[in-house]
């Protein structure tokens, strides 16, 4: 009778130290670190960066951007943003780029660089400014290439080609 009790004992001590193994680490587990003082929460497959400056403030993509998981062009492809959609930009890191997250989420999705978005308030200023430039551009540029003596030219309002 002992002996059951003692060996139940140990079974239940022996039992009672295991732990289940922690689960494992996909791309999509969430983590979290502090960089510069600012706790920031990510998934496992973005790279926390070295530096971080927090801006907090919600910017605009100007293009269809790629998100980056680490901030520079060598990383891997995580998203891309959406031109016109509104993003929060939560710092600035490295190599000049921002981290960026969903609108009014804080969990970093990953990093663009500084001129793939603009502020939110500067947003339509900014694409109005570029469309007009894009214009007077097209209408002065000209083209030309050497047609064996003479030379040929593209007109830019016809898309014809003139020899001279």
């Amino acid at each position: 009778m002992k002996i059951r009790i003692a060996l139940s004992l140990l079974f239940v001590l022996t039992v009672a130290g295991c732990k289940a193994p922690p689960p494992a680490m996909t791309d999509d587990t969430i983590v979290s670190s502090t960089v510069d003082g600012v706790k920031l929460t990510y998934r496992h497959a973005v790279q926390p960066p070295t530096s971080f400056t927090p801006v907090n403030e919600e910017y605009r993509a100007l293009y269809d951007a790629s998100v980056m998981n680490r901030p520079d062009f060598g990383g891997k492809l995580v998203s891309n943003l959406e031109n016109g959609k509104p993003y929060t930009v939560l710092g600035s890191v490295e190599n000049n780029w921002f981290a960026i997250a969903e609108q009014g989420q804080e969990q970093l999705i990953g990093y663009v660089p500084l001129r793939a978005v603009v502020k939110s308030d500067l947003y339509d200023k900014t694409v109005k400014a570029d469309s007009r430039r894009k214009r007077v551009r097209a209408a002065s540029k000209k083209t030309c290439v050497a047609a064996g003596d003479s030379k040929a030219c593209q007109n830019s309002n016809s898309g014809t080609w003139i020899i001279d």
